[in-house]
């Protein structure tokens, strides 16, 4: 009788290693991948908005992506200008960025690929 509550107490110690265990890897992998799609929808947000407004201030195709990359910038988002696609013809704004960010997860590396998109057409 009493090894049965010893080996049964040895399980029990497991069972809460292996969940504590996965407990933090999911934590680790939340960590590490929510960040860039954090910055992916405050990229989005910006790119609605400069297309709200791009054909209310006359904006250039160069003062867009100007714009769109500083903030690809303060975001810690890697890409290039060139990666800024702009379609402007004055009564339509679509933007378009492509970019991919590493993921380095300890045992495992990947990349994500965002393409956010925003377009506003005027009412005039």
């Amino acid at each position: 009788m009493g090894n049965r509550y010893i080996s049964e107490r040895g399980e029990g110690k497991m069972k809460a290693i292996f969940w504590t265990f996965v407990l933090v890897l999911v934590a680790y992998i939340c960590y590490k991948i929510a960040p860039p799609y954090v910055a992916e929808y405050q990229l989005q947000d910006k790119m609605q908005t400069e297309a709200r407004y791009a054909t209310v201030y006359r904006r250039t195709d160069e003062e867009l992506r100007d714009i769109i990359f500083r903030e690809m910038q303060d975001l810690s988002i890697p890409g290039h200008r060139e990666d800024i696609k702009i379609e402007n013809t004055g009564r339509y704004v679509k933007i378009t960025v492509d970019y991919t960010v590493p993921l380095d997860l300890i045992f495992y590396h990947t990349e994500m690929h965002f393409s956010p998109t925003s377009e506003n057409r005027s009412l005039t």
